[in-house]
């Protein structure tokens, strides 16, 4: 059974950092692209980040580019977002999602499994 646990969530004040990671089980890590997806109230569910299986790969949505890093550990099987000059617009809850094959894709309806969500709150 495939598991994806989310952590690091919280209340941050803006300006400040906060570092999210993801603890898969039930899957071959290593062979699954990963990424991180926030959803705010009211919105849709969108792209944040992605890394390609051996990590060489990572991509950005705009609204986080320069402020956020993707980073995997397939021994250990985790997956992490650091978030740095948090925003209150990037209040959210954030999701890790795993996707078979090896391409990279924004897209969450190309994501096979996903985490529960953790929440992130940035206060002004």
């Amino acid at each position: 059974q495939v598991q994806l646990v989310e952590s690091g969530g919280g209340l941050v004040q803006a300006g400040g950092s906060l570092r999210l990671s993801c603890a898969a089980s039930g899957v071959t890590f290593s062979s699954y692209v990963m990424g991180w997806f926030r959803q705010a109230p009211g919105k849709e569910r969108e792209f944040v980040a992605t890394i390609s299986w051996s990590g060489s790969g990572t991509y950005y949505a705009d609204a986080v580019k320069g402020r956020a890093t993707i980073s995997r550990d397939n021994a250990k099987n985790t997956v992490s977002l650091q978030m740095n000059s948090l925003k209150p617009e990037d209040t959210a809850v954030y999701y890790c999602a795993a996707r078979s094959g090896p391409a990279t894709t924004r897209l969450p309806g190309t994501y096979n499994y996903w985490g529960q969500g953790t929440q992130v709150t940035v206060s002004s």
